[in-house]
């Protein structure tokens, strides 16, 4: 391990799970890859309820929040190399708000109110640590890590830099004009998102790592190395080209900028970019979604699957059981993060794991 990290209550080799993840981001397997797996624990706690006035107070209720967090994982085993992790969510685009975008909540989801109305304004975008947003943030972390009992780590939130970032700022149907009529601008102002966006990740990772927390987030993965999930759900929307040209540079400098990434390929349309996106020779592994619908399988992208092992990247990667010997058999395990779904009992994820160290 690179760094200390703080025990847990609930996993004694909470080391060797770390190790097997932070190996895996240099495609490096110690004794079978890391495979994240969990089951209920039987203690059947009820969850905590309370009113709120609103689903933006919900979102900001510290207390709640954390009374859930610590309910979840009493009710949970984590088995494998899972290990229980919280990230404060404030919606997909409470990066934007760090620069001053309002955002407003809804049961499930949030979004963002555009406030670059006119490129003449653009000036006026501005990092803002003063922001609520950025404040609130930090002590939401802050009582996570002081209010979790060792349950569990505290992690990053989910930040949406690059073109997301700016299409919170515009609205994603001005940006898709802007692409072309505001070119130049729109890669200003994403040099100056990407610049900001390493200067947050230094602190927040600085104030997790004080506290001797590994670095987690909402995709599930946990590691002492300083890694993150790069993406851009806005490039659905562009041609390759015009992804090579405007947003892939700076891509590449957030992968750079960290120890190690894993990019978030966002469905169908984001295929068009995955040659593009397997040359950035500090990116080590994609994360596939395959469907939103839940029909397909992950089998059913195999082909993609080899190919991205054949660019010499690694794959995040969910199944169910019934899948496995499958993807042992088509794929290797060096750069395979596991999670497999479908165990109801220890002993199915126990004999898991011992089919995983056969896989060679």
């Amino acid at each position: 391990m690179t760094r200390e990290v703080a025990p847990l209550r609930y996993i004694d080799d909470v080391e060797m799970r770390l190790k097997r993840q932070d190996a895996w981001w240099d495609y490096d397997v110690i004794d079978h890859v890391p495979v994240m797996m969990s089951i209920p624990s039987g203690k059947n706690i009820g969850f905590p309820q309370k009113e709120h006035a609103s689903y933006r107070e919900r979102t900001f209720d510290t207390e709640y929040l954390l009374d859930c967090m610590k309910t979840s994982v009493e009710n949970t085993t984590f088995l494998g190399d899972a290990i229980p992790h919280a990230y404060i969510n404030m919606g997909p685009e409470v990066f934007s708000g760090f620069f001053g975008t309002e955002i407003e909540y809804g049961p499930d989801t949030s979004w963002s109110i555009p406030n670059l109305l006119d490129w003449a304004d653009v000036d006026k975008i501005k990092f803002d640590t003063d922001n609520f947003f950025y404040k609130k943030m930090d002590q939401m972390m802050l009582d996570f890590i002081a209010g979790s009992e060792g349950l569990f780590y505290t992690g990053m939130t989910d930040i949406h830099p690059g073109g997301d970032a700016i299409a919170a700022f515009r609205d994603p149907a001005e940006l898709n004009i802007d692409m072309i009529e505001y070119t130049d601008e729109v890669k200003k102002l994403l040099k100056y998102v990407t610049d900001c966006f390493i200067n947050y990740y230094d602190h927040a990772a600085t104030l997790l790592e004080e506290h001797k927390m590994p670095i987690s987030a909402w995709c599930g993965i946990t590691s002492t190395k300083r890694w993150y999930v790069p993406s851009n759900d806005f490039s659905c929307m562009v041609s390759p080209a015009m992804f090579d040209d405007v947003f892939l540079p700076e891509l590449a400098r957030e992968c750079k900028s960290l120890e190690a990434s894993v990019y978030h390929l966002d469905g169908p349309g984001a295929i068009k970019h995955l040659d593009s996106l397997l040359t950035i020779k500090e990116l080590n592994a994609i994360q596939w979604v395959y469907t939103m619908d839940g029909i397909q399988r992950p089998s059913d992208w195999m082909h993609l699957y080899k190919k991205v092992q054949k660019a010499g990247k690694g794959l995040q990667i969910s199944i169910n059981i019934s899948e496995l010997d499958y993807f042992m058999e088509e794929l290797s395990p060096q750069g395979i993060w596991l999670g497999v779904g479908g165990i109801s009992t220890k002993d199915e994820a126990d004999a898991v794991i011992k089919r995983l160290m056969t896989w060679k």
